[in-house]
């Protein structure tokens, strides 16, 4: 079993990785389905508050996501990557990190901006925003949300085709260190 997990990630990193690759489907899911229901109806408000939940959980699992990164690293590739390939590798890593804080957080800016606060789920309670609202300035944190998404579906595309080519074309680890 030692032998086995040597040359996989840690169960907290593989559970992680999936559970928040499930969530970030979820959540394009849930914002893509809006349109099916009327604007301003309780149904569109539910499917956009599942959404920006699912943000929050995904920025929170971030974190975690990260320190287990820092405190376990990665197994190696067999055969290892070289030169360009490897620097891709670490590029597309880092934007998929990135991706993951920064969407969900210009997501809370967009919300806290246009509404001047924080509502918290289920309580009727929220957090005040302690600057000035702006629609203005809240359609540009928008506009910039949705701009990282549309990159961040190029980015995940790219990671998944290159784990795929990964297993089935160069025939090395990568897929199975997940798995």
């Amino acid at each position: 079993m030692a032998i086995l997990s040597a040359h996989r990630y840690t169960l907290k990193a593989r559970w992680l990785h999936w559970v928040m690759a499930a969530l970030v489907v979820l959540a394009y899911c849930l914002i893509l389905s809006r349109t099916q229901f009327e604007r301003f109806s309780p149904y569109r408000a539910m499917v956009v508050q599942g959404h920006f939940m699912v943000g929050l959980l995904l920025l929170g699992l971030a974190f975690f996501r990260v320190a287990e990164r820092r405190r376990h690293s990665p197994p190696p590739i067999n055969p290892p990557l070289q030169g360009s390939l490897q620097r891709l590798a670490t590029l597309t890593h880092y934007l998929m990190y990135a991706f993951l804080f920064v969407q969900p957080v210009l997501g809370l800016l967009t919300v806290m901006v246009e509404k001047g606060a924080l509502p918290i789920v289920f309580t009727g309670w929220s957090i005040p925003w302690p600057l000035p609202t702006s629609g203005r300035v809240a359609e540009r944190f928008e506009d910039l949300h949705k701009l990282f998404g549309s990159l961040f579906y190029f980015v995940a595309g790219v990671h998944m085709i290159a784990a795929l080519w990964h297993h089935f074309i160069r025939k090395d680890n990568t897929l199975k260190r997940m798995l």
